[in-house]
């Protein structure tokens, strides 16, 4: 467990073995240069963050003992996708393409975890965000509600601050996959067969 600057705490596991073990998934991310682009004479956008973003999908049945790990009170395993799985980011990304396929370019931009919502009217905001707010409830997608801003002009998304104009400012890159791993949040945890059965 390793204590995260809120005070909050935060488990790591190490899946160095379990990745080496697992085929590639070349699902693809987008480009980055790309989806802040697309962001250009859109004055009224929305910034939307996952909760907990990959720990929102559910581990195969089968493949939970493939995460197991112990502990001083018995053997457990993932229940929900773990950050440090080594597909993680192209299973994510698979589902919100999948998920928002008729959106996407039009009125909104996904990546990964990250949402935006971009509307060129002001009366068009409300039915971007609602066509937006149907599909996350569909796939029973949940949103950190500090994270999210609604019907502003400028604001960060991908390392960039965006506004009508286009990009103001590069901040930051985009983390690396093993920066994020240090950044995952506490997924749901189960207990194996092995220890249901003591």
């Amino acid at each position: 467990m390793v204590k995260k600057h809120d005070d909050s705490w935060r488990m790591c596991a190490d899946f160095k073995d379990l990745n080496k073990a697992c085929p590639k998934d070349g699902y693809p991310l987008p480009k980055i240069d790309w989806k802040v682009e697309s962001l250009c004479g859109y004055p009224f956008k929305c910034f939307l963050d996952a909760y907990k973003g990959y720990h929102q999908i559910k581990m195969a049945k089968e493949d939970e003992e493939k995460t197991s790990f112990i502990t001083s009170q018995g053997i457990f395993g993932y229940s929900k996708m773990p950050f440090s799985l080594k597909n993680a980011r192209a299973t994510y990304q698979r589902l919100v393409d999948k998920a928002f396929q008729k959106q996407i370019g039009r009125n909104l931009e996904v990546y990964v975890d990250y949402l935006l919502i971009k509307s060129r009217m002001e009366h068009e905001i409300m039915r971007d965000i609602e066509e937006t707010f149907k599909t996350l409830r569909e796939i029973n997608m949940k949103l950190n509600p500090k994270k999210c801003t609604f019907g502003i002009e400028e604001g960060m998304f991908l390392g960039c601050k965006v506004n009508t104009k286009g990009i103001m400012e590069v901040e930051v890159a985009i983390q690396t996959n093993e920066e994020a791993n240090k950044q995952a949040e506490l997924p749901t945890l189960t207990a194996t067969s092995d220890q249901l059965e003591t």
